[in-house]
């Protein structure tokens, strides 16, 4: 069900433009307004910079015309095209989705596990606890501010949120990590899609443990093959901690992860 709310101008008897603004989305028998000419977009982009976003010690992403013999793909330098080749890793470079495929043995592809796209989401803002030489996501915190919702999507913003997130270069720098009672919490909480502006939901270097992506795929005992981690987002301090809907865009790539582009839309009165 959704509601039209058309806008135009006339003139000369001609209609200029019509745009559908609010649509009614129904969620759990529940029905929420959207403005759909106010997206808060929370992705980073991507770019062949030396500021871009970096982990897992791996150099720069790169686009780069195509040259084939005297030919380059570039229109300043003579050809009728922009043809450029784009060089990146998806868990490296910028926001990304992955499915379970990226720590199983068999191949599954974010492609084919993420078939729906608009989720009730809450945002939170956690500020990591110091453990020994680690800082933390706790369980006992992701409770606290949830206050018994039971949001489909979980969008978790680190404190403190600073800008230089979308620069970061994250690697050796022993980043903030989600700990296994969390994931476990969030699992059992029924979320199926888990958002948070680090690298990853794991410690930088636990050799291989993995502890908080197997505990919230439940993998490999009773794996959750529709769930999806989204890692290295930004959600800007303008936003605020609550609910919205979520819209969950993803480039069609057949890899355990893709980049993505995760839109929050605000909930308007009904």
């Amino acid at each position: 069900m959704r509601r039209l709310n058309l806008n135009f101008t006339l003139r000369d008897n001609c209609l200029l433009y019509i745009s559908i603004v609010k649509f009614i989305v129904q969620i759990k028998n529940q029905k929420y307004t959207v403005d759909r000419s106010k997206p808060l977009d929370i992705s980073i982009p991507l770019k062949a910079s030396g500021n871009n976003l970096g982990a897992w010690n791996l150099g720069k992403p790169t686009i780069e015309p195509v040259k084939m013999d005297d030919w380059v793909g570039s229109v300043k330098k003579g050809a009728s095209v922009n043809f450029n080749n784009i060089s990146f890793n998806p868990h490296a470079h910028g926001t990304h989705t992955e499915c379970v495929g990226h720590i199983s043995e068999e191949f599954y592809s974010v492609n084919k596990s993420l078939r729906q796209f608009f989720y009730l989401s809450e945002v939170i803002s956690v500020t990591p606890q110091k453990t020994g030489n680690d800082m933390v996501i706790l369980a006992s915190e992701v409770e606290r501010l949830l206050e018994g919702k039971q949001p489909e999507a979980l969008v978790i913003r680190t404190l403190p949120n600073t800008s230089d997130k979308k620069t970061m270069q994250y690697s050796n720098t022993n980043w903030p990590y989600l700990e296994k009672a969390a994931a476990e919490y969030i699992r059992d909480l029924g979320v199926s899609h888990l958002l948070i502006d680090l690298p990853s939901v794991d410690k930088e270097k636990d050799d291989g443990k993995l502890f908080a992506h197997r505990a919230f795929w439940n993998f490999p005992d009773a794996t959750r093959f529709e769930a999806t981690i989204t890692e290295f987002i930004y959600v800007p301090n303008h936003i605020d901690d609550g609910s919205y809907l979520l819209d969950l865009q993803i480039a069609p790539f057949e890899n355990d992860a893709t980049p993505s582009k995760p839109i929050l839309y605000k909930f308007l009165e009904l």
